[in-house]
């Protein structure tokens, strides 16, 4: 190796061994205490509830400090020994320790050990562990017992995985601004099965939603019965089957007993024909369009995605629609300006790829003013929509490049797929809701987790409040 190939010394970590190590020799490592390193502990060790605790002194239960107290405190230790005295090569063998006072996010710990005694006979070393914190104020105090190393070691410093936990605050803080307001009447059509009860009794219960069950009453109260509900204080509306079911709780709409439409157990279809129907329905004059509301951890803001779930291939005027029903949405999650990025393969337009025409005509009409309340740019890739960086590679100038807050696909296919790996692959959140009718419709799925139907009930719920208001 030539002396440009040595690799720098604060790339290694070297061990002292039993012999070079002296009594009164001590080392240390400090850390900030973060909401990530209690949500990573909780995920380790199995108690994942508990990472749901606050640590805040003044209002968390004692075991979440003992949580933090121990995985800082011990965590760090052990940290120290393995790194630095005696360092790689160490086996831990024991420790006494104690906690005496709480650590809290955002706390500073400083963990030292040193060195008591060494045995000769045995190799190991009587070790004194303290950790304080930023204060200077003792938190934990203790010893450990290790066998030091005889073999001198030099490797490589190895960088720690990049791990990403969310904790789906965005998701969480919907739902809590949800309950802040009146229930809204909702007409849930043929909700038949153990899922679709449980959604609304739920929805109920934090007080977004005052259910009212549309179906043959039978099967919903075994449903109720096999979910281990008791419905008997909501409003049951007897029908002989799901079509009809469809279309009475779409009379509900119309004669202002409900507020909102949710989706039981009949096929999608079935209750967008009732929603459609010329002389019956609840349209609006503007096509119906679905858009997800996506908590994707590794995204700074809230994204919105359409059209994954309605229209199966738009063409230009409904992508008008598709474009300005997720614009209004975005409104009334607070989003003042949305950047809309318009998806396709490439960023250039080419005239042989439909999506990259459909995109700049988008544009120009947004200019023009026939979509309106947005930024709107396209065609754009998905890395240019979402990175910045990649937007810079491209050459890309644009205010929505690298920070779209609405991401419009070309097709269903396409917007279900990538729905679907934001969900599966990046561990995102998806509250789904149809815009476009009179009131907002909540398309539930048996394989949604339960967060995803609440959250998506509090998204309807916040735009059924707003039309009210306006």
């Amino acid at each position: 190796m030539t002396d440009c190939d040595e690799p720098r010394s604060d790339a290694l970590i070297e061990n002292r061994t039993f012999a070079e190590i002296v009594v009164g020799e001590s080392a240390s490592l400090s850390r900030t205490v973060s909401q990530g390193d209690i949500d990573l502990f909780a995920v380790a060790s199995g108690e994942v509830n508990l990472a749901h605790y606050s640590t805040d002194d003044s209002a968390a239960p004692a075991f979440p400090r003992v949580i933090a107290d121990g995985m800082l405190g011990a965590g760090l230790i052990s940290s120290v020994i393995a790194a630095k005295l005696p360092g790689p090569g160490a086996a831990y063998l024991s420790h006494e320790l104690t906690f005496l006072k709480p650590v809290s996010i955002g706390d500073r710990v400083t963990a030292t050990v040193t060195v008591l005694d060494k045995l000769d006979a045995t190799g190991e070393l009587a070790l004194d562990c303290r950790c304080v914190n930023q204060a200077g104020e003792l938190v934990m105090s203790g010893s450990a017992r290790v066998h030091a190393p005889t073999q001198k070691l030099r490797l490589p410093r190895l960088e720690a995985p990049d791990i990403r936990l969310s904790r789906h605050e965005r998701f969480r803080t919907l739902l809590t601004e949800g309950s802040e307001g009146p229930a809204v009447p909702t007409a849930i059509a043929h909700p038949c099965d153990p899922e679709s009860i449980l959604a609304a009794v739920e929805a109920a219960r934090v007080g977004l939603i005052d259910p009212i069950f549309v179906g043959p009453k039978a099967k919903i109260l075994k449903a109720a019965d096999m979910a281990g509900l008791d419905i008997g204080g909501f409003r049951l509306v007897d029908t002989p089957h799901s079509q009809a079911a469809a279309f009475e709780a779409v009379a509900l709409i119309r004669r202002g007993e409900a507020a909102l439409l949710m989706k039981g157990s009949l096929h999608t279809d079935e209750l967008l024909h009732a929603v459609l129907a010329s002389d019956t329905g609840i349209r609006r004059g503007r096509l119906l369009s679905h858009v997800y509301l996506m908590d994707v951890p590794a995204y700074p803001r809230p994204l919105l995605l359409t059209d994954a779930a309605v229209n199966i291939a738009p063409d230009l005027e409904q992508k008008r629609d598709i474009v300005q029903n997720a614009i209004d949405l975005a409104h009334v999650m607070g989003i003042e300006t949305p950047r809309v990025a318009i998806l396709a393969a490439v960023e250039m337009v080419n005239p042989y790829m439909r999506s990259t025409l459909d995109a700049a005509a988008l544009c120009k009409m947004a200019d023009r003013g026939q979509i309106t309340g947005g930024l709107v740019d396209g065609p754009l890739a998905f890395d240019n929509a979402v990175s910045l960086d990649a937007a810079r590679t491209k050459g890309i100038i644009s205010e929505v490049a690298g920070r779209a807050d609405i991401l419009v696909a070309p097709d269903l296919e396409a917007g279900n797929m990538l729905a679907k790996q934001l969900t599966f692959m990046a561990g995102a959140d998806a509250a789904g809701v149809v815009l476009g009718a009179r009131v907002p419709i909540i398309l539930t799925s048996r394989a949604d987790a339960e967060r995803t139907r609440m959250a998506s009930c509090a998204v309807a719920v916040r735009v059924a409040r707003r039309q009210v208001a306006l």
